[in-house]
């Protein structure tokens, strides 16, 4: 359903596709809550355009050709040609309709298929959530989703009568700065090119280099460690920057995630994506996360009462735009796309 409450529908077969700045995940949706076919992930800087990213996924498997497509985008998405914030690629959407043969795409920012994903994920040994802090049943509120990756990604589902209101944002582009003494000794260190620090400069997969990088240089030396993979490897081995890196990264992403749900009135809970998070599992436990997410005077009990979760299941975003796809009188959401939806 679009922003001004007419239905938005989509013709089977159905292209699904999670466009990040590193990878784009694609598969296809046969019918309505059908399964989707296998998975494809291919690198963004493989292919010039996602016209041909996107032809070489459906050679590659001879899948049922799409009729439509819905897109999730890691950009600003507000209007129907997008660019990616963190990667070359340019998304025109009747562009990609005509060199593949569709009759409508839809484009939408990459988070709000994972906030669309949040009131059917379920916490427990056996569910889609770990739990952070407390073990706080998942609220009936506002609901926040947010991911470190490439970029830092955020997006809220809001609850409106028995529908979901999807609000994508661009919060990781909001200013961030030093809160405690050895923050602000950091701040100068940190090297980032425009010389303003955004919550993506530092609470991303890019974001925890540089916090390794101006640790390792306010102790004298260089940092080796050019990637976040490398980063959280280094912990595991002992390395101090490294170690340092990851433990100010999970204090300062409670303090923005902590923010966020201020902003939203998240009662509903904080639902924290990307592939950095849950390979760092075990050390999220004993972080700061929960006392800087907390430690908004004078709400510090309103705080303690929202629950903070890791998602888990794998591939959320590709689960969540199934889920919009076969359900659209669910959701309320803006896409952008040709044809032109009905404002």
């Amino acid at each position: 359903m679009n922003a001004s409450g007419q239905q938005r529908t989509f013709e089977f077969p159905v292209l699904i596709a999670d466009i990040g700045g590193t990878f784009a995940r694609f598969a296809v949706l046969i019918g309505p809550d059908a399964p989707l076919t296998p998975l494809v992930v291919v690198a963004t800087n493989d292919h010039a355009t996602p016209s041909l990213a996107i032809r070489s996924f459906l050679e590659s498997l001879g899948v049922p050709r799409p009729r439509s497509a819905l897109l999730g985008l890691a950009g600003r998405v507000v209007a129907p040609v997008a660019r990616l914030t963190n990667a070359p690629w340019e998304v025109d959407a009747a562009r990609l309709a005509g060199e593949l043969g569709l009759s409508g795409v839809t484009l939408v920012n990459d988070y709000v298929p994972v906030a669309a994903l949040l009131p059917s994920l379920t916490a427990g040994a056996s569910g889609d959530l770990t739990a952070i802090g407390p073990d706080l049943p998942p609220g009936e509120g506002n609901r926040i989703a947010l991911g470190p990756g490439t970029g830092l990604g955020a997006a809220a589902c809001i609850p409106v009568r028995d529908l979901c209101w999807l609000q994508p944002t661009e919060a990781g582009h909001m200013s961030f700065g030093a809160c405690e003494a050895a923050e602000r000794a950091l701040w100068p260190l940190i090297g980032h090119g425009s010389g303003a620090v955004s919550a993506e400069t530092v609470l991303s997969g890019p974001g925890l280099v540089r916090l390794c990088r101006a640790i390792a240089l306010g102790s004298g030396r260089a940092s080796p460690w050019e990637s976040p993979a490398a980063v959280i490897s280094a912990v595991a081995m002992g390395d101090d920057a490294a170690s340092g890196a990851v433990r100010l990264f999970l204090r300062l992403l409670g303090r923005f995630a902590g923010d966020l749900a201020l902003a939203f009135d998240a009662t509903g809970g904080v639902y924290l994506g990307s592939g950095i998070l849950p390979r760092i599992l075990g050390l999220i436990g004993e972080s700061d996360f929960r006392r800087a997410f907390e430690d908004k005077p004078p709400f510090q009990d309103a705080m303690a009462r929202i629950p903070t979760f890791v998602i888990t299941r794998p591939e959320p975003a590709m689960s969540g735009l199934a889920a919009m796809i076969s359900a659209p009188d669910r959701f309320v959401f803006r896409g952008y796309g040709w044809p032109a939806a009905p404002s």
